[in-house]
């Protein structure tokens, strides 16, 4: 069982969990009611996750996420205003409004801007720790992947460089046991596709319950430190579960009720977490009220910044796009 920590952190992990369960909620309505452009793909449900593996993680440690962003990038510190601008196209937008739901970033806060195409972020981050490697730095870096991403060429290549390099990364596949609409046990014959292959790779791994903030902070704290001292890299596999869909068209009838009612209803990581913090007295029922109607409003201030922030100009369309000569 994982050791509950200073009231302090508790309370700081809980608030950017409470964070990104609202600013996930309000996503969700906003393109529900046709506000909002584009499209969505949600981490609702995968908090613990998030701000398990990059609570303690330094500024100038670096982050690679996926097609579902939101929550990583707001643990490891991009401003709600900034990513709601980014959501709304907004030029004060994390990445310009340019980039949209799928890619948000910010490497001022060693965020890496996210990669929609599966497991493309993996051989990315491992050039960025291979360049923290060759330039005798400490840093390290953390890449997200979903249980569909271990089937892709790009993971095998990945892991069997980052093994023999010994590269300083942790690989933290979110196993939500779907790749879209299909199980994952229909695509592999692993019970754990990323852990269970580690060994090929000289990699070592972890099965950790994704939805305990704590057990995931522990072994976070665990893998990062292995990568600092130049021992190489970690596979974390995070078992956990997305409430809503794929994308926001999918209605998830392909679920079976009783596994939505265990993961859903009993197996909530913000809620169960709240409970834990009221069960050890770091916080009372009062002070938590308080908490979450603070983050709720700064989420609605977002919101109404964003609707009305100044659209980039036209020609900052081919801004970034083509490199020229001076």
């Amino acid at each position: 069982m994982a050791v509950f920590p200073a009231k302090e952190k508790a309370i700081g992990m809980y608030r950017t969990m409470y964070k990104i369960r609202k600013y996930e909620e309000s996503i969700y309505y906003l393109f529900l009611e046709g506000i909002m452009p584009g499209t969505i793909h949600q981490s609702t449900g995968e908090e613990a996750s998030a701000v398990g593996m990059l609570y303690d993680l330094r500024k100038d440690d670096w982050m690679a996420s996926t097609h579902r962003p939101a929550g990583h990038d707001i643990a490891k510190g991009i401003s709600v205003k900034a990513m709601m601008c980014e959501m709304f196209g907004a030029e004060e937008g994390c990445c310009g409004g340019h980039g949209g739901a799928m890619h948000t970033g910010d490497i001022s806060v060693g965020a890496m801007t996210a990669n929609a195409i599966v497991g493309g972020n993996l051989p990315i981050a491992a050039g960025a720790a291979l360049a923290f490697k060759m330039q005798g730095k400490d840093n390290v870096v953390v890449c997200f992947f979903g249980d569909g991403a271990t089937n892709e060429g790009s993971y095998h290549e990945t892991m069997n460089a980052a093994g023999l390099w010994k590269l300083p990364v942790v690989y933290v596949c979110e196993n939500n046991q779907y790749s879209a609409n299909t199980s994952i046990h229909l695509t592999c014959c692993k019970e754990n596709p990323a852990a269970d292959r580690a060994e090929c790779y000289g990699i070592p791994s972890e099965v950790v319950d994704g939805n305990d903030v704590l057990a995931v902070n522990e072994a976070a704290t665990r893998a990062i430190a292995r990568a600092r001292r130049g021992e190489g890299p970690t596979i974390l596999e995070l078992k956990t579960y997305r409430h809503g869909g794929h994308s926001r068209n999918d209605a998830c009838g392909y679920r079976p009720d009783a596994e939505e009612e265990e993961w859903i209803g009993r197996r909530d990581p913000v809620k169960n977490f709240r409970q834990v913090i009221l069960d050890h007295g770091a916080a009372t029922e009062e002070e938590l009220a308080a908490l979450e109607a603070e983050v709720e409003a700064e989420i609605d201030e977002a919101v109404e910044y964003a609707k009305n922030a100044k659209l980039p100009d036209d020609e900052s369309a081919l801004k970034n796009v083509f490199w020229e000569e001076k």
